[in-house]
C-alpha cells in the first residue's frame, strides 16, 4: 500500500457512505481527513452567515463521532491552494481523495490545486459523489446536452436501470479506525470571523415517511409536506445514493425532484454562462424596471401581497421557504415588478441556507422564462389565486403576516392585471426585436 493520502472534505460532510474516504483508507496506510474554511468564499459572506455556523456545528458532530478512536478531521482556516501548497515533497502525501464539484469556482480551485500537486508528484483523485449521473453522461444521441427535462429524465431513469451498481454505497464506515491518529483543535467561529447564528439540525432528519406522501403535501406551506433536506444535499450530510435508491422504490414525484437538481448540475456544467447571463440570450435585452424602492419591500415582505410577503419573512428568519412559495415570490419580482432575475438570485444566494448555485440559478431563470425549459414569460403566477389554491385556510399567511387584515398591513405595490399587462407588454416587445 502508498504510504499517505488527504481526504479532503467539502460538499459531502458525512462518514458514511464515503467514497473518497473509502477508496483513501483501501490503497494508503496513513488516511487524513481535512476541511478547510477558504478564506475567498468566507470573506464574500456577512458576519452573522448560518451555513457557516451549520458547517462548524456539523465539523463538531463529525470529530464527536471520531474522538473516541483518538482521530478528528483536520479543520483549517486557509485557502485550498496555500493548504496544498504546503505539503511536503518526497516522503510525504501521496494522494489527495475529493468529490467533483461542477461550480465554475470549484472548477477553477480544482484545477489550481491539481497543479500544484502534480509538481510535487502528488495524485489529485476526484470521485462523483453528489449526483448519480455527471458532466457528459446524460447527452442526446448526437452528443450534445440536453436542454429540456423531460427527455433528460426519461433518458436518466434509463441509465440508472441500465447501472445499477450507480446505487451502491461506498464502506466507509468500517474503515475509519484505519484512520491516522490525532486530536486536532477547531478553530471557533470568532476566529473565523464570524457570530453564531441560530441554524437548522446538522443531523439530518428521518425523511421516509414525508418521501412517502411526498407527491401528497409538497404544494402546501401551511405543514410540513416538503423534505427540507435542500442543506443536506447541499453538505452531503446524509448518503444522496441512499436517498435515491428509496425515492426510486417509493416516490417517483421525489425521484423527479432529484432529477431536476442534477439536471440543472449538468447544464451549469455545460453552459457556465448561465451564472451571469440568460440562457436564451435574447432575454438579457428585457429592459428591467430594476426600482429599488420596490425591491427593498419586495426583500423586506412589505408588498400587500401576503404569500409573497409570508415566503420572503420565512426567508429572512429562517434561511428556507417553502418550494411553492419559492416560484411564486420568483415570478412576482421578475414579472410583476419588472426586476431583473439576478437581483432575486443572489438575494437568495445570500439568505438560503441550502443555496445551491446549479438550482438556484436555474429555479430563477425558470421563473423568469429566459431559462432552459423554463416557464413561458406569458405565464404570469396570479398571487391571489395561489394563495387560495395552496393555502386555503390562511394558516401560512398567519404565521408570517400576523398584520394581515389589519390597517397596519401595507397596500398592494402594484395591481395585478396592470403588473401583467406591462410584463407581457415589455417582454413581448424585447423579444420581437430580437426574434
Amino acid at each position: 500500500m502508498e504510504k499517505k493520502a488527504w481526504v479532503w472534505l467539502r460538499r459531502d460532510l458525512r462518514l458514511h457512505d464515503h467514497r473518497a474516504l473509502a477508496e483513501a483508507l483501501q490503497h494508503h496506510s496513513y488516511v487524513e481527513l481535512v476541511f478547510l474554511f477558504d478564506p475567498h468564499i468566507l470573506d464574500s459572506l456577512p458576519r452573522r452567515d448560518a451555513r457557516v455556523t451549520f458547517l462548524q456545528q456539523r465539523l463538531q458532530v463529525l470529530n464527536a463521532e471520531l474522538e473516541p478512536l483518538g482521530k478528528s478531521i483536520r479543520v483549517v482556516h486557509q485557502t485550498p491552494l496555500e493548504f496544498f501548497s504546503s505539503l511536503p515533497v518526497g516522503n510525504g502525501t501521496q494522494a489527495v481523495y475529493t468529490h467533483r464539484d461542477y461550480e465554475p469556482y470549484a472548477l477553477e480551485r480544482d484545477a489550481a490545486v491539481e497543479e500544484i500537486l502534480k509538481a510535487k508528484n502528488i495524485l489529485f483523485h476526484r470521485l462523483r459523489d453528489h449526483v448519480l449521473f455527471e458532466e457528459n453522461e446524460i447527452v442526446k444521441d448526437d452528443g450534445k446536452p440536453y436542454v429540456v427535462y423531460t427527455p433528460y429524465s426519461k433518458r436518466w431513469k434509463q441509465a440508472l436501470a441500465e447501472a445499477p451498481e450507480r446505487l451502491v454505497p461506498a464502506d466507509s464506515s468500517a474503515l475509519l479506525p484505519q484512520l491516522q491518529d490525532g486530536i486536532h483543535p477547531m478553530p471557533s467561529l470568532q476566529e473565523l470571523g464570524f457570530e453564531p447564528v441560530e441554524t437548522a439540525s446538522v443531523t439530518p432528519p428521518e425523511v421516509r415517511s414525508i418521501i412517502d406522501h411526498y407527491h401528497e403535501t409538497r404544494d402546501s406551506p401551511a405543514i410540513h409536506g416538503t423534505t427540507q433536506l435542500g442543506v443536506h444535499l447541499r453538505f452531503g450530510t446524509l448518503s444522496y445514493r441512499k436517498l435515491a435508491t428509496y425515492a426510486r422504490q417509493h416516490n417517483e414525484k421525489f425521484l423527479n425532484e432529484l432529477i431536476w437538481r442534477e439536471f440543472y448540475q449538468q447544464i451549469l456544467w455545460h453552459y457556465p454562462k448561465v451564472v451571469s447571463e440568460s440562457f436564451k440570450p435574447a432575454y438579457d435585452r428585457i429592459p428591467w424596471r430594476n426600482n429599488r424602492d420596490e425591491f427593498k419591500a419586495w426583500c423586506e415582505g412589505r408588498t400587500g401581497y401576503p404569500i409573497v410577503d409570508a415566503g420572503m419573512r420565512q426567508l429572512n428568519a429562517t434561511g428556507w421557504m417553502h418550494n411553492r412559495v419559492r416560484m411564486v415570490v420568483a415570478s412576482f419580482l421578475t414579472k410583476h415588478l419588472l426586476i431583473d432575475w439576478r437581483w432575486g438570485e443572489a438575494y437568495f444566494a445570500e439568505k438560503l441556507l441550502d443555496f445551491d448555485l446549479a438550482s438556484n440559478n436555474g429555479g430563477w431563470q425558470w421563473a423568469a422564462g429566459c431559462g432552459v425549459d423554463a416557464a413561458p414569460y406569458f405565464r404570469v403566477f396570479n398571487p391571489a389565486l395561489q394563495q387560495a389554491k395552496f393555502d386555503p385556510q390562511h394558516t401560512y399567511i398567519k404565521q408570517w403576516v400576523p398584520e394581515w387584515g389589519t390597517p397596519k398591513y401595507p397596500a398592494p405595490i402594484v395591481e395585478h392585471s396592470l403588473a401583467r399587462e406591462r410584463c407581457l407588454a415589455t417582454y413581448k416587445l424585447a423579444l420581437n426585436e430580437n426574434a
